[in-house]
């Protein structure tokens, strides 16, 4: 059933009705940001509001009524995680060591949606240079998530998830380095994509740039295939981008699952951290697929152990980030990338080239292994959103342990990979599953998430 405020419903529902005249973009953003004023002062998903937002609005309104829209997102209200630049905006990073001169272009993400009509809300809390999973930084404080305001929404894209889980707009642009778009979209409940690597372009490359991806966020899949079209466009910018794919990712997005081969992945490489109600939610994932007809068997890939590989790739990044700091003012830094970077700044050349081997062996093997199976069902995250205020402690071990076990593998492999939710636990947070697919596979992994999406049905958002 289709919701009657206009600020809990999809991109998809949002647009047919602009076409039937029956809502206006200025309508549609009014719901967004009465909310926003209402909800925003505890969940703190914004690093900044855009000003301009409700002219845009009406210049959108003024072409749907001429008939005439710029584009498939025209009037429907987004967000941009502030790793991103959003022309006429500074890019802080989470950080007080980052310069607060506006940006005098847009990131090619941004670039997309705008050149789709898209209305820009504002833009979305990280946590610092985006490094670590736990929704808080030094410049924003702590976002917190709609679902439960003492626990946390996730990072590195924590605005972006608890944003759209508290309905402030139905997209959201995230990055992902090692599962900060999926983590986020986990915890709070919503749709996060990590598509294939140089899908969509990036510039300025951010600290992890071998491995990160910038991505929708959303309530539904569908509406993260119809945000996917806007953003994965071609930017000489960006010299690893793939070119242009004139695709609609939506179509086939409805064919199901039925003779798929899915692999119920337990293991990746290491015994990853995993709770008895994950479990259970990886478990009801899998029936849900193989009712649905697609042929599921458990399987591990023949993985090197991929801790180490991804800690010194994360290490070395966050350690060349302190370097680019005056020393005036590390002490205004996250204490955590410190930590990290003092202990990775003493790696040899050889080690690391020695890591970014294993990574590419790593991405060999899961191609080997998607000669087998189309897609790959895994858990998402070890627990549901952990407390909102609770320290960083052993960020190293807090990595494969506690933040990112299950989802750092697809950034070394490069791979697509979709957050799905498929339910609530027993304390009312939610879990969420993985499905992802061999690198430029994307098509199948929205494929795999929607027909997940269909067959569990998630409440979409919480009671707010």
């Amino acid at each position: 059933m289709t919701p009657t405020d206009p600020a809990l419903m999809s991109a998809e529902d949002l647009l047919a009705l602009y076409a039937r005249r029956a809502l206006s973009p200025v309508e549609a953003l009014k719901a967004v940001t009465e909310r926003v004023a209402r909800l925003n002062p505890w969940v703190n998903a914004f690093a900044a509001l855009n000003p301009r937002a409700i002219q845009q609005a009406g210049e959108s309104e003024a072409r749907w009524m001429a008939g005439r829209p710029m584009g498939a997102l025209d009037g429907v209200p987004c967000t941009v995680k502030d790793l991103l630049n959003l022309a006429g905006f500074p890019t802080r990073r989470g950080s007080r060591t980052t310069d607060a001169t506006p940006a005098t272009e847009d990131a090619p993400a941004v670039m997309g949606l705008k050149r789709e009509g898209a209305v820009i809300l504002g833009k979305t809390t990280t946590t610092e240079f985006g490094w670590k999973t736990p929704g808080d930084c030094p410049l924003h404080g702590i976002t917190r998530n709609p679902w439960n305001r003492e626990r946390t929404p996730g990072g590195s894209s924590s605005g972006a998830g608890a944003a759209a889980a508290a309905s402030f707009g139905p997209l959201h642009i995230g990055t992902d380095a090692g599962g900060s778009i999926r983590i986020p979209a986990a915890y709070c409940g919503v749709v996060g994509v990590k598509p294939s690597f140089g899908r969509v372009p990036q510039w300025p490359l951010g600290a992890f740039a071998n491995v990160a991806a910038a991505g929708p966020m959303a309530r539904t899949v569908r509406d993260s295939a119809l945000m996917l079209n806007a953003m994965a466009r071609h930017d000489l910018r960006d010299p690893f981008c793939l070119p242009d794919d004139a695709r609609d990712w939506r179509d086939g997005i409805e064919a199901g699952v039925s003779g798929l081969r899915v692999a119920l992945v337990r293991r990746k490489g290491f015994d990853a951290p995993l709770d008895q109600e994950g479990t259970d939610a990886l478990d009801g994932a899998a029936r849900a697929l193989e009712s649905m007809g697609a042929i599921v068997e458990e399987a591990e890939p023949n993985l090197p152990d991929i801790r180490a590989v991804f800690g010194r790739v994360w290490g070395v990044a966050l350690a060349r980030l302190v370097a680019t700091v005056p020393a005036e003012k590390h002490a205004l830094l996250d204490p955590g990338i410190l930590e990290v970077a003092e202990r990775e700044s003493r790696m040899s050349a050889v080690d690391f080239l020695g890591a970014d081997a294993l990574r590419i062996e790593a991405a060999h093997a899961m191609a080997r292994f998607h000669q087998r199976f189309d897609l790959i069902l895994s858990p998402g995250t070890p627990t549901a959103a952990f407390g909102a205020d609770q320290p960083t402690l052993q960020p190293h071990m807090a990595l494969w342990r506690d933040w990112a076990p299950w989802t750092f593998l697809f950034n070394l492999s490069r791979q697509p990979a979709i957050s799905v939710p498929v339910g609530l636990d027993s304390e009312g947070m939610p879990r969420a599953v993985q499905v992802a697919a061999a690198l430029y596979r994307d098509d199948l992994a929205f494929r795999g998430a929607r027909a997940l999406e269909l067959a569990v049905r998630h409440p979409a958002a919480p009671d707010l």
